[in-house]
């Protein structure tokens, strides 16, 4: 059986043009966290391999605030999240592709918390459709979805209720078929929600088995003759579900040889495979391949492989033809058989990694906490193509769209790419 992943971020009453627009090979939206597919791939071309302040860095504008929120790209807008240093405001904020210019901000009160030392107020990144954004903000009390026209109008705000981890908040959203979904998981309580994209009112809710708050960010799957499975991964284990009514189909539950771990990164999948890492504080590390489908279960034979040493925690990881790829939380980049899980090799970086890397063209760009952006080809021997510095931290995903990949470091988000009519 084989498998692929749903490549248009919604399908619904948006129009021919935003459906021709999202398949572009020029001009790709970047709608959700590590992009259309969720896994951190980009089909464009000729984003600079190597840059520097003088050559490459198109422009860089301030961001305000704290926040550890992704870019998401659609058309001539990018969308990302901030907080208010007092933690008194949490803020969406759009600016222009073209010129970094602000075109509008929104706020949202709120007040501060405690959180985990490498989180902040505003660490979800939002989703769009191309005509509204999404986001899910935290209020320190509780998590609330807000949706907003791509002028910033405010269209509606459905509140999930209080939030409750010791690490605070950070969950992103998706949309697919007209849905906002949300893995609202967190100390004692999980649930998978699905929103009205135009109303905001609850379509369905899915509750899952809670442990630790866990901050992966699902994907949508199809397999050929079936219709598409939403697949979330969390400590309990992964399942797929129904995105049209939130019925569960199949699940494998993770079993753990000491305390159950917590799963930050986002899963990935090839070839009938989804990867899911988890891990803690403490410098524990498990890594899972699961096999998909009904029948699998009733064989037995879900587990393909794990590993409990060496993959991310944070970090997502990268699929590219037969292997995969990662870079973890100590800089160290690997490359496995993803079948087998077989390691191919391993590399040295160099510091702490916290933003997912993301594959551009047969390249991975990873960017560690430093602002260091290294550069190397996904292929089965190392070799450092680059290594860039952005001038400042850097704790958020990267994002790609029309060309361009656009990086929100701690003070600034940093446009690279070639002016327009350079190949």
């Amino acid at each position: 059986m084989r498998f692929s992943k749903v490549t248009l971020p919604t399908i619904s009453a948006l129009g021919i043009a935003s459906l021709l627009a999202a398949t572009s090979a020029r001009a790709d939206p970047w709608p959700r966290f590590r992009g259309p597919n969720g896994d951190g791939v980009s089909l464009d071309k000729g984003v600079p391999v190597a840059w520097s302040e003088k050559d490459g860095i198109l422009w860089k504008t301030a961001v305000p605030g704290l926040g550890n929120s992704s870019p998401v790209v659609w058309g001539d807008r990018i969308f990302v999240q901030s907080a208010s240093p007092d933690g008194k405001e949490r803020w969406i904020l759009c600016y222009s592709t073209s010129s970094g210019d602000t075109l509008w901000k929104q706020v949202v009160p709120g007040v501060r918390a405690r959180i985990h030392s490498k989180n902040s107020l505003a660490s979800s990144t939002p989703a769009t459709d191309g005509e509204r954004v999404y986001a899910v903000i935290w209020d320190c009390k509780d998590v609330g979805v807000y949706a907003y026209d791509v002028r910033g109008t405010p269209l509606w705000r459905r509140s999930l209720g209080e939030f409750v981890s010791q690490h605070g908040a950070g969950v992103s959203p998706i949309v697919y078929d007209g849905k906002i979904i949300v893995a609202n998981d967190q100390d004692g309580s999980s649930t998978l929600i699905a929103l009205d994209a135009q109303s905001g009112r609850i379509v369905w809710q899915s509750p899952r088995e809670p442990f630790r708050a866990c901050y992966s960010t699902p994907f949508v799957l199809a397999t050929m003759g079936q219709s598409p499975r939403v697949i979330v991964a969390s400590t309990a284990g992964v399942t797929s579900y129904d995105p049209a009514d939130g019925k569960a189909d199949w699940n494998w539950k993770w079993v753990f040889s000491g305390m159950p771990l917590r799963t930050v990164s986002s899963p990935v999948f090839q070839e009938g495979l989804v990867f899911v890492n988890s891990g803690d504080g403490n410098g524990d590390r498990h890594t899972v391949a699961v096999r998909l489908g009904k029948e699998n279960e009733r064989a037995g034979q879900r587990l393909v492989w794990e590993k409990q040493r060496g993959f991310p925690y944070v970090p997502s990881m990268l699929v590219s033809g037969e292997h995969l790829f990662y870079v973890n939380d100590d800089g160290i980049a690997g490359c496995y058989v993803a079948r087998t899980g077989e390691s191919v090799w391993t590399e040295r970086l160099g510091g702490k990694v916290t933003a997912s890397p993301v594959l551009i063209d047969g390249k991975v760009y990873a960017a560690n906490e430093s602002g260091t952006v290294f550069v190397f080809p996904a292929t089965t021997s190392f070799r450092l193509l680059a290594k860039n510095q952005i001038g400042e931290a850097v704790i958020a995903t990267p994002a790609v769209s029309d060309g361009r990949l656009y990086i929100r470091g701690k003070e600034h988000l940093f446009c690279i790419g070639r002016p327009r009519g350079q190949s």
